[in-house]
């Protein structure tokens, strides 16, 4: 029998001011222990859809660059009203954690790397996701000179968000849809309808955990983060139900990049309906 450990789970909503509630669950979906306070239907929303993103966040690894052994690190959400982290927590395990808006970043993600050597009579160690078990290697088609899909695929709002920011890789306007509208000059359009797909499905796991960050009516979802060893994901909010996902190298100043993406978003907003240039390629 798999025993219930939430009881370690406290020490972080007892130690990190501003933290609301951890929950540890399995690769799965199912839930191991949670802090108190929390229904136990939320639990088993929150360990599902944490699970489910969490299996789309390894089949994007090589959008976030050609490794050979690149292991996911860490996906963080940010909500208008509070933010959700989550870590692995060893073999087939997770812990996500919940906290309001000026919680300290560094002071959670301490406690929550404690917790986890903590658990590590209960857990085994994190589990290593290969990139190219993914396709991912060097000479796949988002690598490849004249792999885009045509003119009219290419935002060059886009292109020079990328241009602009070392380390910076590629980027893709997803309209409401879920429908690549457009994207940058080096990502061919089947990387595009992949990556799209995957972030279609994070971004809905992502707001279904909106209740977890706090119990807020008509929350707003700002972003989601997806930290790998060899690179980074953004998914960020672009206006009418379209997001945009881009990903950058490891070493990106990923602070200028995420501002020059926000930066670029207004100016894209005439590509993400149904009906705009792009989207009727």
């Amino acid at each position: 029998m798999t025993p219930d450990l939430s009881w370690m789970l406290q020490d972080i909503v007892q130690n990190v001011p501003l933290a609301r509630h951890a929950v540890l669950l399995s690769a799965d979906g199912l839930p191991r222990g949670a802090t108190e306070g929390l229904d136990p239907k939320d639990v088993d929303t929150i360990s599902a859809a944490m699970a489910g993103m969490q299996s789309l966040s390894r089949a994007t690894a090589h959008f976030a660059g050609s490794a050979k052994e690149g292991e996911w690190s860490q996906t963080v959400i940010e909500f208008d009203h509070g933010w959700i982290f989550l870590i692995g927590a060893g073999q087939g395990a997770y812990l996500a954690a919940a906290a309001e808006p000026d919680v300290d970043m560094q002071q959670i993600s301490f406690r929550m790397h404690r917790l986890v050597a903590r658990l590590g009579n209960n857990l085994t160690s994190p589990p290593r996701v290969p990139t190219d078990e993914y396709g991912a290697s060097g000479s796949g088609a988002a690598d490849r000179p004249g792999a885009t899909g045509g003119s009219g695929f290419v935002l060059p709002e886009l292109d020079r968000a990328v241009a602009e920011v070392r380390g910076a890789r590629h980027a893709v306007l997803l309209g409401g849809d879920g429908l690549p509208r457009g994207a940058t000059s080096a990502m061919s359009r089947d990387l595009a309808d992949t990556i799209s797909a995957a972030m279609t499905g994070i971004h809905a796991y992502s707001r279904v955990t909106s209740q977890f960050a706090g119990a807020v009516e008509n929350a707003t979802w700002r972003q989601t983060v997806i930290e790998f060893s060899h690179g980074w994901i953004f998914l960020i909010a672009a206006g009418d139900g379209a997001f945009l996902a881009a990903s950058a190298e490891h070493d990106c100043d990923i602070e200028e990049f995420t501002t020059r993406l926000h930066q670029a978003v207004p100016e894209l907003t005439a590509h993400s309906a149904p009906g705009g240039r792009v989207g009727d390629v």
